[in-house]
């Protein structure tokens, strides 16, 4: 499914790049995960939490894994991945041996999974006993999604969902349901927030309506009419500051575990 919906690096990069980013620094200082470790990003999307991983965690090796390959070009162009290894595969059926890492994460990428107990339990086999397993993930039926105020327009004119294939896996109980039934330990849930600003109007209507995932593909398939009323619709409907700027709040949930040790 992901490697059908986000499929171009820079386009994805203008619409969730930098929210992604932010919410990705507050992930990664709440994981806490000591230096020099070994990582796994499963769906690894254009690398922009890659490079937060090299950036802010210091590991001793990167192993970032995507189905689109598209996708997998533009992270290896990114400065701060040159260290980092890109390769094509599915966090559902993970292309390494039991206890290859000490740390499996996926950013931003459980609801658009087809199976996502499947993942769960890929990271944990993969994951050394001890080792951290971890995801964040919009959460849509809370309304968390930056292009959330894109959605509620597109439902309020009784079109199709603009949602990925799981939304409600996003949410914070069903992240700690799934992380319990891969028999990970010491499982925390928390909720990270991030601001999400536009300069105007325009910039949220360029940004929002790329022809790339769930809402991308559905705007790109409306007629010229259709989207003039979305575009009418959200234009009512955005909160807008005195300067003229698009400002609301975004928030994902987060849920993080230990692998069991073997014997």
């Amino acid at each position: 499914m992901a490697d059908q919906l986000f499929t171009d690096g820079k386009a994805y990069e203008r619409l969730m790049g930098r929210w992604s980013r932010l919410a990705g620094a507050a992930f990664v200082d709440w994981l806490n995960v000591p230096k020099a470790m070994r990582w796994l990003d499963a769906g690894c999307g254009n690398g922009a939490f890659t490079e937060e991983i090299i950036a802010r965690c210091a590991p001793a090796e990167v192993t970032a894994i995507d189905p689109s390959e598209e996708q997998l070009a533009y992270a290896r162009s990114r400065p701060g991945t040159k260290t980092a290894e890109f390769r094509a595969g599915d966090a559902q059926n993970l292309p390494f041996g039991d206890d290859s890492f000490d740390v499996g994460i996926m950013a931003l990428v459980i609801s658009f999974l087809p199976e996502p107990h499947k993942a769960a339990g890929e990271l944990t086999r993969v994951v050394r006993g001890g080792g951290w397993v971890a995801t964040y993930m919009w959460d849509f039926p809370g309304g968390g999604s930056p292009v959330y105020p894109l959605n509620q327009a597109i439902k309020s004119l009784d079109w199709d969902s603009a949602l990925p294939p799981n939304p409600m896996i996003s949410r914070g109980e069903a992240m700690r349901e799934l992380w319990e039934r891969a028999g990970l330990k010491s499982v925390e849930t928390a909720v990270i927030r991030i601001p999400v600003v536009f300069s105007d109007f325009d910039d949220f209507w360029n940004s929002s309506t790329l022809p790339i995932g769930p809402q991308g593909k559905l705007i790109d398939r409306m007629s010229i009419d259709e989207k003039e009323r979305l575009r009418t619709r959200l234009h009512d409907h955005l909160p807008t500051d005195a300067d003229g700027r698009i400002v609301y709040e975004s928030f994902a949930n987060a849920v993080k575990g230990r692998v069991p040790l073997r014997e």
